[in-house]
């Protein structure tokens, strides 16, 4: 054969063999999908195309509705995005669709359930920065899907699945009614209001709110009072769980206790049920709200004192870190600050993430081998969640950051925007990668060690005698770490030198507050107020 004629003919042959061997675009078929689910909203219930994520949940008893039994390591869910979604069309989950704590329908054991539908409804928000993004428009519920007002739901079905299951078909046709606000009472109150700043911001109406616990004798008094900032997550609750029974209302009550307001501060965001309190090109100028328009109009109403001194803030986890992050970002405005066990006081270690030196957020190199990272465990120190599972689980509950979870609003305040409007994520959550460019960003604005380290020369005076930080050396998502490493910088500072006051609990876990009872911390955060009173000033508040 000649020359040319046999490459001709080896070049067919190789041809083929690389045409077998690449894959071929092809859609799923029936049994790739598996169980197929029909959600439907009817008409009458909702008039106008829909926007959202439709759920479909799937629990072995019927003790609670399955909606009900959602979480981390709850009842399986699976999750699809819709858009205009029209009345009367069926929207579909299968196989296809990514679930927790199951990965998809696929891995769902053949048996009897129950089951149950649920539509997340978002609205559009045009923001200032020219953005329109989709997200759920918190009802003053904390941003969770499966109680917010104005939901959509099926009622709960028993069903029998396996490979020849039918289809299911579900009709959301109740609706989420809304939020029950308490009475108030003689010692507790609540105010509600719109902030001019977030509303601008975001194009929509944006809430925040306080629930204030007034000191005995408030009603019959003219002294103006202290106040004790808390922060946290998002609840309505009394501050400190107040009732008018048992041992903290035993010593409130008392002659010899000191007087002071208690207030929790309300301000749930687009992406979670706390804005975590700062200015963030996200989720726009919570801090500024929170200082300029919020504590004005608690301290107005319910004559405080209104002096950087006689103001403290406290907070655990969510609130620890955005007591702390307060503290340092606005010196002059508080007079002391307690933080029990913040999240990542430095991003060295964020749930077991380095974000500067990992190069993904699910697994690290160790030697020779690749191990999983760990996010949560128990005080034992055995495993619950790995990093990858925890994200599954919030990609399941929304795409673009919308699960309404931690990892994702951690995201939405410290990272950039992305070209979507949606915030640029730390990490792919379906690989794990991390984008350096978007953590030398969360290094830059947020890295509260980082920022003391920068900073320490103008701030470091004003912060003299005000941080105290509360942990567990067992927290269960290992806050421990970072929590170490800013009082070991702190023991190095210079002009001034300013250790403050580290407390650890051995063997505790999330979210450890030290020995104290609430009163004697309280009478604590008194005493401290008290001694940096200006001088000659009385203090009719601490007794009379």
């Amino acid at each position: 054969m000649p020359r040319i004629a046999l490459a001709a003919c080896l070049a067919v042959i190789l041809a083929a063999g690389l045409a077998a061997q690449s894959p071929r675009p092809r859609t799923t078929t029936p049994a790739e999908r598996g169980v197929r689910v029909e959600i439907t909203v009817p008409p009458t219930v909702k008039g106008e195309p829909i926007t959202g994520r439709v759920f479909f949940m799937v629990a072995r008893t019927d003790e609670r509705e399955p909606r009900l039994q959602v979480g981390r390591t709850g009842t399986p869910f699976f999750g699809r995005d819709v858009e205009n979604l029209k009345p009367g069309q069926a929207a579909i989950i299968d196989g296809t669709d990514l679930g927790t704590p199951l990965e998809s329908l696929k891995d769902l054991p053949p048996g009897d359930y129950v089951v149950q539908a649920l539509v997340n409804v978002y609205s559009e928000f045009k923001r200032a920065d020219g953005h329109a993004v989709w997200m759920h428009d918190d009802q003053w519920e904390g941003q969770r899907w499966n109680v917010s007002p104005g939901n959509l739901y099926s009622r709960p079905q028993k069903v029998h699945i396996d490979a020849t299951t039918e289809p299911i078909k579900l009709v959301a046709d109740q609706t989420i009614l809304p939020v029950t606000v308490p009475a108030d009472t003689a010692f507790v109150k609540r105010i509600k209001i719109q902030s001019a700043l977030l509303t601008k911001f975001w194009g929509r109406p944006i809430y925040l709110g306080a629930t204030v616990l007034l000191p005995r004798d408030y009603a019959t008094s003219t002294v103006r009072y202290p106040v004790l900032y808390r922060q946290g997550h998002f609840s309505i609750a009394p501050p400190l769980n107040f009732q008018e029974s048992g041992d903290l209302y035993d010593a409130w009550m008392r002659d010899d206790f000191p007087r002071m307001l208690v207030v929790t501060l309300q301000h749930p965001a687009p992406y979670f049920d706390d804005s975590y309190g700062v200015n963030s090109a996200n989720v726009g100028p919570y801090g500024d709200a929170i200082m300029q328009e919020l504590i004005p109009e608690v301290e107005r109403q319910f004559r405080a004192i209104g002096e950087p001194w006689a103001r403290i803030t406290d907070g655990g986890s969510t609130g620890g870190w955005i007591s702390l992050a307060h503290q340092m970002f606005y010196p002059d405005f508080y007079g002391g600050v307690w933080s029990y066990c913040p999240d990542s006081v430095t991003f060295t270690d964020v749930e077991g993430i380095n974000i500067y030196t990992d190069e993904n957020a699910f697994t690290r190199k160790v030697d020779w081998r690749t191990v999983p990272i760990i996010n949560t465990r128990e005080v034992n120190g055995h495993v619950r969640l790995t990093s990858e599972q925890r994200n599954y689980f919030e990609l399941a509950n929304g795409t673009k950051g919308r699960s309404g979870e931690q990892l994702d609003i951690w995201s939405a305040v410290f990272g950039p925007v992305g070209p979507d409007g949606y915030f640029k994520p730390l990490f792919d959550k379906r690989t794990g990668v991390i984008d350096r460019e978007v953590a030398d960003y969360w290094r830059e604005h947020y890295d509260l060690l980082e920022y003391l380290k920068r900073h320490w020369s103008t701030v470091g005076p004003k912060l003299v005698d005000k941080i105290h930080v509360y942990t567990g050396t067992m927290d269960n998502f290992f806050l421990n770490n970072s929590t170490k490493e800013l009082e070991e910088w702190m023991r190095t500072t210079e002009n001034p030198h300013y250790e403050g006051f580290f407390l650890y609990g051995d063997g505790k876990g999330h979210c450890w507050q030290g020995p104290e009872t609430v009163p004697e911390r309280l009478k604590q955060m008194a005493a401290h107020i008290a001694r940096h009173k200006p001088e000659g000033m009385t203090t009719p508040w601490w007794r009379y």
